[in-house]
């Protein structure tokens, strides 16, 4: 009693600070990112593009809870450049449909954040749409995420791809070619048009059958110096996994080989060095370009793996936390079979904000641009 507490989780970075806020079905969601360096172009066209990847209502796979997500910034710019105060971004909810989440003040979602998040808040949390919890949350991560994007693209020439590797027991097949168009051209976000179909397919059926899927969105971030990173408790690897796992239904994040580099050897696993162009290279990216928790100059490479959608059609049993008797659960309202497609995104916002942050804490980014 009486410790002293630490501050509310809702912000992320050191130098480049994202903080979120808003509900699900509240009136807006917003960001702001403090400590972008002054100078940088910047107005909403910037954010759109990545914002419109994520919005849902646009496919027979997703919600068909229909956003514009058209975005404002609010602050922080001035004649068409940020001033190096922070910038403020908002997009408005329009579509929410609230009656649908009475019944979960009582009877709690398997596999959702609803029973946890009553006890944690006394049954004073936003359970429409999942409130705080509610994957319309990821829009804030996209927001601050597109202009750490640009940051690095115009100082470092870092370049980001995320998109869908599989989804439930599809995969796509060989690697990708690193054209976003390719990601981008269908509604899975997967760049194998045959594995992409399949995909679909498989989040058709799920949804017919009152079902969810889950999958896995693999990232490429190419062009990081080396030497990004802070050890020991701020590596490359534990700023960018702390960030992957701020977004709902992550459940679990590799570099590199991952844990199929655990069955390996260490002449198996190890990326031996070479000289390209008068520097040096590894010829093989088992690490995932980080070691040491530090960039090598290699593409950081990382999956995240997502879990199944917890709010499905089919009945389940929960528990009546008024009465205190045991219930069958059906969930009503609108929701996505899969949420993979939308991540890729959200997962491009993440490690550019964990990139852009480490790169302004290593020196390799100044506080006013030029």
């Amino acid at each position: 009693a009486g410790a002293a507490r630490a501050l509310p989780g809702n912000s992320m970075g050191s130098r480049l600070v994202l903080s979120s806020f808003g509900e699900s079905h509240g009136k807006c969601v917003g960001a702001t990112l403090d400590g972008c360096p002054a100078g940088l172009a910047l107005d909403e066209g910037d954010i759109q593009p990545m914002l419109d990847v994520r919005r849902p209502g646009q496919s027979p796979i997703s919600t068909q809870r229909r956003e514009s997500d058209r975005v404002e910034i609010l602050s922080g710019t001035f004649r068409g450049k940020t001033t190096g105060a922070p910038v403020a971004m908002v997009i408005r909810n329009a579509d929410a449909r609230s009656s649908d989440y009475e019944e979960l003040f009582r009877r709690p979602r398997p596999g959702h954040s609803d029973y946890a998040a009553t006890v944690k808040y006394a049954g004073h949390n936003d359970v429409r749409g999942g409130g705080r919890f509610s994957g319309r949350l990821t829009a804030a991560h996209v927001m601050g995420g597109a202009v750490a994007r640009k940051l690095l693209s115009e100082c470092l020439g870092v370049k980001t791809h995320s998109y869908t590797h599989s989804i439930g027991t599809v995969s796509m097949r060989g690697r990708y070619s690193g054209k976003p168009d390719l990601a981008y051209s269908n509604d899975v976000r997967c760049p194998d048009a045959g594995a992409a179909k399949l995909m679909r397919a498989a989040i058709v059926g799920a949804r017919k059958r009152g079902d969810s899927l889950g999958g896995v969105v693999e990232s490429i971030t190419e062009g990081v110096p080396a030497g990004v990173g802070e050890p020991v408790f701020a590596s490359v690897e534990s700023e960018m996994s702390r960030a992957f796992f701020s977004i709902p239904s992550v459940k679990g994040v590799e570099f590199g080989s991952g844990f199929a580099g655990a069955r390996r050897t260490g002449s198996q696993n190890n990326d031996e060095y070479a000289y390209r162009g008068g520097r040096v290279v590894t010829r093989t990216n088992r690490s995932g370009g980080i070691l040491g928790g530090i960039s090598n100059g290699m593409p950081i490479t990382a999956r995240i793996a997502f879990k199944p959608v917890s709010s499905i059609a089919s009945p389940q049993r929960t528990v009546d936390l008024e009465s205190g008797t045991e219930e069958t659960l059906r969930v009503k309202g609108r929701h996505d079979p899969c949420v993979v497609p939308r991540a890729p995104p959200v997962v491009d916002a993440l490690a550019s904000l964990v990139l852009a942050d480490l790169a302004l804490r290593g020196g390799f980014i100044g506080a006013v641009l030029k």
